[in-house]
C-alpha cells in the first residue's frame, strides 16, 4: 500500500497515514487503500487466524507534521474536470471509506495533530475515541471553496455538538483542539507525552475487557444511536435480546466466572 502504511502491536493494528510530503491529503488511492484496510479488517479481526486476528483496537496516526490536510491539490484539481456522474461516483466511494471506519467491529482511536482539515475531520468523526495534541487545528474549509461539507455531514452531526458544527461549518473558520474537545468532537488534549499516555490507557483498557463484549457493545451502540425509525424490532427487545444473549455466551459466562471465583479472566493477557 502506497499511501497508508499497516502495522501490528501486539493486540493493535496501526494504520498510519503515510503521505507526510503531501500533509497525509486524500486522494482517490488513498481513499481506496484506507476502505480495503478497514474492510480486511471486519473481515479477519475476529478469525482464528490471519493478518488482523486476536486485534483488540485500531489506532490512525498520521505521518509527519500534520494528521491530514483534507483533499489533495491534484485530486481537487481532477474533480473539478469530471462529469456530474463521475463527481457522484467519487462522493459514494468517499462516503464508503468513513462508513467501513465507522462499522469497524473493534474501538477506533484517532490520534491527531498538527492540521485536520475539511475531510480529515470525517475520518476523526467516525472514530471511536479522538486523541488530539495541543495545538491541533481544525476546519471545515469546503465553504472556503465554494462546495459543501456533505459527505461527512452525518458522521460529524452524530459527533458535534449542533451550535459548534453549524458555526464552523458555514463559516470555514479555523478552530484548535480545545474548541474541538468542548464541541465533542475530540476526547482528550494533552501534548504528545500526554497522548502518549492516554493512548496507553485506553489499549491496557481494550486488553482488559472481553473482545467479544467490545464487538458486541460497539454494534449496540451503533444501532441504538443510528437507529432506522422504520426498523421492525422494537428498541427494548433489542436491548433486552442483547444482553440476554451476551449472558448466556461462552464470554459472558467466563466473565462472570471469573468474577465470582476472584480469578482473571481467560482474555487477559
Amino acid at each position: 500500500m502506497g499511501r497508508i502504511r499497516l502495522e501490528r502491536e501486539a493486540h493493535l493494528i496501526r494504520l498510519v497515514l503515510s503521505r507526510p510530503q503531501a500533509r497525509n491529503a486524500f486522494d482517490a488511492e488513498s481513499i481506496r487503500e484506507i476502505t480495503e484496510a478497514f474492510a480486511e479488517i471486519a473481515k479477519t479481526s475476529d478469525s482464528a487466524s490471519g493478518q488482523f486476528a486476536g486485534a483488540r483496537a485500531v489506532l490512525i496516526t498520521g505521518e509527519g507534521p500534520s494528521f491530514c490536510a483534507g483533499a489533495d491539490l491534484a485530486y481537487m484539481k481532477s474533480m473539478a474536470q469530471y462529469s456530474r456522474e463521475e463527481n457522484l461516483a467519487d462522493a459514494n466511494r468517499l462516503f464508503a471509506m468513513f462508513e467501513a471506519v465507522r462499522t469497524c467491529p473493534l474501538p477506533v482511536i484517532a490520534r491527531v495533530h498538527g492540521h485536520v482539515m475539511g475531510g480529515a475531520l470525517g475520518l476523526v468523526a467516525c472514530a471511536d475515541i479522538v486523541l488530539a495534541e495541543a495545538g491541533t487545528q481544525f476546519a471545515f474549509s469546503e465553504v472556503k471553496l465554494g462546495i459543501i461539507p456533505a459527505v461527512i455531514s452525518p458522521f460529524v452531526s452524530q459527533r458535534m455538538l449542533p451550535a459548534y458544527a453549524r458555526r464552523y461549518m458555514l463559516s470555514g473558520e479555523l478552530f484548535d483542539a480545545e474548541v474541538a474537545w468542548r464541541a465533542g468532537l475530540v476526547a482528550f488534549v494533552g501534548d504528545a507525552n500526554e497522548c502518549n499516555s492516554e493512548e496507553a490507557c485506553l489499549l491496557r483498557a481494550f486488553a482488559a475487557a472481553g473482545p467479544s463484549a467490545v464487538r458486541s457493545t460497539k454494534a449496540l451502540l451503533q444501532h441504538i444511536q443510528g437507529r432506522d425509525p422504520k426498523d421492525p424490532l422494537p428498541l427494548r427487545e433489542h436491548v433486552t435480546q442483547a444482553i440476554a444473549e451476551r449472558r448466556v455466551s461462552a464470554e459472558g459466562q467466563e466473565g462472570l466466572g471469573a468474577f465470582l471465583q476472584r480469578r482473571e479472566p481467560s482474555w487477559r493477557t
